[in-house]
């Protein structure tokens, strides 16, 4: 009888330890297509800016917008939409973006890197 129990208790244990693990899967799963469709958005966007500014990091009379951090870029995306910063442009541009926008744009362009210039 004390066997019996043993193998009950085991096998709802290896079921429980079963359902967890698939439970986390999905979660790792859903969460990991969250963090790709973001960065998706942010690259639609960033193409919106490469229209201007170089996504390469180069600076040809328009300020680079590449490797500064994601507080930084936010915080200059919310001073062109208010007014706060002087730019008609910037001011255009940051007014077509919602806040959720700006900050999934601030996100992606801090991850990129200035490219090394080639000999």
């Amino acid at each position: 009888m004390a066997t019996r129990c043993f193998r009950n208790e085991s096998a709802s244990n290896m079921r429980q330890i079963i359902a967890l693990s698939i439970s986390a899967s999905l979660v790792i799963f859903v969460a990991n297509r969250s963090a790709v469709a973001g960065n998706d958005r942010g690259t639609q966007l960033a193409a919106t800016c490469a229209s201007c500014h170089r996504l390469d990091g180069g600076d040809k009379g328009i300020p680079s917008i590449i490797g500064l951090d994601e507080e930084t870029l936010t915080r200059a995306m919310q001073a062109f939409k208010s007014g706060e910063r002087s730019s008609e442009i910037m001011h255009v541009m940051s007014l077509s973006l919602s806040n959720d926008e700006i900050a999934t744009l601030a996100r992606y362009l801090s991850t990129l890197r200035i490219e090394a210039k080639r000999p």
